[in-house]
Order: C-alpha cells, then sequence, then structure tokens
C-alpha cells in the first residue's frame, strides 16, 4: 500500500526540482490544492489510494490530506509499470477489434471482450483523471484509475480487472493469493472500483479478476528475457461497508482536530521516536550551554 512505505528500509529521500536538481526541502505540499482545509466550499478529489491510507492511519491521512504534511517519497516501479503497459497493448488490439484475448479462451471466458468505451483511456489514467463519483451533496468527487475494464457479450456486464506483477517460486494458488493479508488492501481496491462504476450509473459484475503475471525465478538463465506465468484470480466484490467509511473520512476532513494513529503504524511509531530523540539531544544541549556560563 501507499502509506509512506519508505518507512521499511528508511529511505532518504532528497526533494528535487524539475531538472532533477536538489532542492529545500520544507516537508510540506507547495500546491493549495493538494491541501483539504475544514468545511471548504470547493471541490476536492480523493483518490482511491487515499482512501486506502484513511482506511490504514487516519492521522496518517489527515496530516497529509488537511495539513499539507508532503512524505518522503518511493522510487517508480518501472518494471511492474512496464507490465502494465505492454499488457494495456495487448488489451487494446483485442479492444478496437472486439475479440476474446486469449487469456479468456483458456479461463472460459469466451464471452468476454475488453470494453470498447470513449473515456477508457480517461478512467486508466491514475495521475489526472480516473473514474469520478461525486460523494452524496459534498464537495468530495472520489476518483481511481482501473487497469482494465472488460464487458461480458451477452450480460452486457462490465468486469473490473487488475493487473499485478509479482516473483514468486512455484505456482499461484488462488485461494492464497486472496487470503494473503498483504493483499487486503487489492480487494478494497476492487471495492472501490465496483462502487465508483455502480456510482456512475454502470451494471458491474459480481466477479471481478485480478491478472497476476509471476515471474518465473526457477529460469536456468536470464538472457536478456524474463518469463511469466499467467493467472487471472476471480474476486467478489463487495461494496456494502464502502460509503459508510467514506462518511468517516469526510467528517474526518472537516473536523480540525488532529485524529489518533494507528498503533500498528510504522510511520507514526518512527516519527515519534524521531521527535523524542531530537527533543532530548536539544535538551542535553541546552543544559551544556546553560552550565557553562557559571
Amino acid at each position: 500500500m501507499y502509506v509512506l512505505r519508505w518507512i521499511k528500509d528508511l529511505m532518504i529521500d532528497l526533494k528535487r526540482n524539475s531538472k532533477k536538481e536538489p532542492i529545500e526541502a520544507t516537508g510540506l505540499r507547495s500546491r493549495a490544492s493538494s491541501r483539504y482545509s475544514p468545511n471548504q466550499k470547493e471541490d476536492f478529489k480523493i483518490s482511491r489510494g487515499r482512501f486506502s491510507n484513511f482506511l490504514t492511519c487516519k492521522r496518517c491521512f489527515y496530516l497529509d490530506r488537511v495539513k499539507g504534511l508532503d512524505p518522503p517519497g518511493t522510487p517508480g516501479w518501472t518494471l511492474n509499470e512496464t507490465t502494465d503497459l505492454l499488457l494495456k497493448k495487448e488489451f487494446d488490439y483485442c479492444r478496437e477489434r472486439q475479440i476474446p484475448h486469449r487469456l479468456f479462451i483458456e479461463n472460459q471466458l469466451s464471452n468476454v471482450v475488453p470494453f470498447d468505451h470513449p473515456d477508457i483511456d480517461n478512467w486508466r489514467d491514475s495521475l489526472h483523471k480516473g473514474l469520478m463519483l461525486r460523494h452524496k451533496d459534498t464537495n468530495i468527487i472520489l476518483t481511481g484509475g482501473v487497469d482494465d475494464i472488460w464487458q461480458h457479450n451477452i450480460s452486457e456486464q462490465l468486469i473490473i480487472v487488475d493487473y499485478k506483477s509479482q516473483a514468486k517460486v512455484g505456482k499461484v494458488d488462488k485461494q492464497d493469493y486472496l487470503e494473503d493479508p498483504y493483499h487486503e488492501a487489492y480487494k478494497i481496491q476492487m471495492d472501490f472500483y465496483a462502487y465508483l462504476l455502480f456510482g456512475m450509473g454502470f451494471d458491474v459484475h459480481q466477479t471481478s479478476y485480478f491478472l497476476v503475471c509471476n515471474a518465473k525465478r526457477d529460469d536456468q538463465e536470464f538472457n536478456k528475457r524474463m518469463n511469466f506465468d499467467e493467472y487471472l484470480v476471480p474476486y467478489k466484490w463487495s461494496t456494502d461497508w464502502i460509503e459508510k467509511k467514506i462518511d468517516e473520512m469526510v467528517n474526518l476532513m472537516n473536523n480540525s482536530q488532529i485524529p489518533e494513529p494507528n498503533p500498528c503504524c510504522k510511520n507514526c511509531a518512527y516519527a515519534e521516536q524521531y521527535s523524542k530523540v531530537i527533543g532530548n539531544e536539544f535538551k542535553e544541549d541546552k543544559v551544556e550551554i546553560q552550565g557553562s556560563l557559571f
């Protein structure tokens, strides 16, 4: 998940300008539009990733969205992004011709084709557009960039798809994949996308799919190529719980009080210990300086 994974390996991130030159880091966001003022009237976008942050640690979410703290970044996942890009090219080829992809035939989904819609590229653009839905009568615009959407030819229902790349020895067990605690965020992601599409007026099939590309680590050589096994992991999404949590999130954003941290949040724990160490060092230095005057 997003929530400041830099803590895991204590990545030290330097702020840089557009020319990639190091510049002074303030710890605050420079764009006013990325910061929410409690009870503001202007529209404000909340992405699927930020919603996941809210579920993970309310304090980290609040400090990010409301107080405008600018957390250290993480390196781009260029290999994963390349896998996604190549998969999208494959499915777009089938989308233009409205023919089943090879995976559909292999997984008894011959009545399924990639969904052909004029906004599909916008929906897949998580950084700038994505799926969009206003939450009730509030100023909160919920957004989420899907990897792909397929459609059943007979029922015409939409099927949500998310690409996942990994490297694991052996075959992927579909049941274990969904039960993995680290994949809980994946299921939340699917639930959120289904919620958005339903709110946008689409009929969504109850079964979504994770297209898992597993790099084969038991090959005998690299030879400028990585081989992957492909798995379609079905997941029956649920949106019953989402609206209540979004209401809680909006109420939190309109509150002026910083929430308590998740006791399991390593980011909050690190920040607390960091401030204690710095505070103690400052006190010790102050005592030494005062003592030297007498």
